[in-house]
């Protein structure tokens, strides 16, 4: 549906070169819900808007339905953004112009008729939850139902991309999640694919299926959010993970454990059905080994249960070794961490 090839996108302003996007791979599959983290300045808002062409790549191929944007002429190319609809994290409603009229502009602009309008943005407001505020100006509303006016405007010429630029961040938690319920039920019964760019990883957890992590321009990381989440490759990535899910021991226990050499620690990582299964139960039945748990946490990301597990195992080598068999073949991840606590605690 959305496929960006090796995009490059550069910007010159007064004498200064600045890149933007470094060669940018994506791949955002038909009826996904895909997002795209990364802090100030890492170059998500810039790579959303080369989706609907409000900029064009200095270098590399935009494909939308599998066409390059690059090869369309004027009209085609506004034929093409019709089926892009788009919403801002400020809303950008016109202030002086009532719900309704707000939400019945991109059908003012292709010329339907009246009645079709009024059918169509009523039908738009009862959707999201604001049939009777069809007569009020938007100084009127919350934040909340301000961007479900813009949700609406969004929908009005029957998109099948959305675009969603910090679309919650001027919201409050509660009201950022009814915003996420309303995309995700927009995705399911619409049937549009839909694309968000966010800062905040609470937004991709609750929402989105895969995610893409920026950096300086380049993407450093993506796959499906289950995977991300799980098995954090980059600092950065890791960093976003730790603030919606606490996988590491408190500073506390890390201090305990500082000089205790000889007993390893391990990170364990459940995942599904795994998590709920008697392993470790099964692991000191069949191994002469005993253990601390340090840290444990479970939490749900896209209906899946997601657990983590720091234990120091005290035992012989040999019977160690035949505990993590064990658990590898039960498909928990295992990772060795002692020398990175250690390294924690030394600087």
């Amino acid at each position: 549906m959305i496929e960006l090839k090796n995009v490059h996108k550069t910007f010159t302003r007064k004498e200064m070169t600045i890149e933007a996007l470094k060669g940018i791979n994506l791949k955002v599959e038909k009826g996904d819900i895909f997002g795209v983290i990364g802090y100030s300045g890492a170059g998500k808002s810039t790579l959303i808007r080369l989706v609907n062409y409000l900029e064009r790549p200095t270098q590399g191929q935009v494909l939308v339905a599998g066409r390059d944007l690059g090869t369309y002429n004027d009209k085609e190319l506004r034929a093409a953004k019709k089926s892009i609809g788009m919403i801002f994290q400020h809303f950008n409603l016109l202030e002086s112009k009532k719900v309704f009229d707000n939400v019945a502009i991109p059908l003012v602009l292709l010329k339907k008729n009246k009645n079709e309008i009024r059918k169509r943005v009523q039908e738009l407001l009862e959707f999201v939850g604001l049939s009777d505020k069809a007569g009020s100006y938007p100084n009127e509303l919350s934040g909340g139902q301000k961007q479900r006016v813009g949700i609406a405007r969004a929908l009005a010429s029957n998109p099948s991309i959305l675009l969603c630029d910090e679309a919650t961040s001027a919201l409050d938690p509660q009201t950022t999640q009814s915003i996420l319920q309303l995309l995700k039920r927009i995705n399911a019964e619409y049937n549009i694919t839909v694309m968000i760019i966010t800062h905040e990883m609470s937004v991709i957890q609750e929402i989105c299926n895969k995610v893409a992590v920026m950096e300086e321009g380049r993407i450093i990381e993506q796959g499906s959010v289950l995977e991300v989440f799980g098995h954090p490759q980059h600092a950065t990535t890791q960093n976003f993970v730790k603030t919606v899910i606490q996988n590491s021991m408190t500073p506390s226990v890390q201090k305990s454990i500082k000089d205790k050499h000889g007993n390893l620690l391990y990170k364990l990582n459940f995942v599904g059905e795994n998590a709920s299964e008697p392993i470790l139960y099964e692991m000191i039945r069949s191994c002469d080994i005993k253990f601390n748990i340090l840290f444990a946490n479970m939490t749900e990301i896209q209906e899946t249960t997601l657990g983590t597990m720091i234990i120091q195992i005290h035992g012989d080598r040999s019977q160690v070794d035949k505990a993590l068999d064990l658990l590898k073949r039960h498909e928990v991840g295992v990772e060795e961490v002692e020398s990175y606590v250690l390294d924690i605690n030394n600087k």
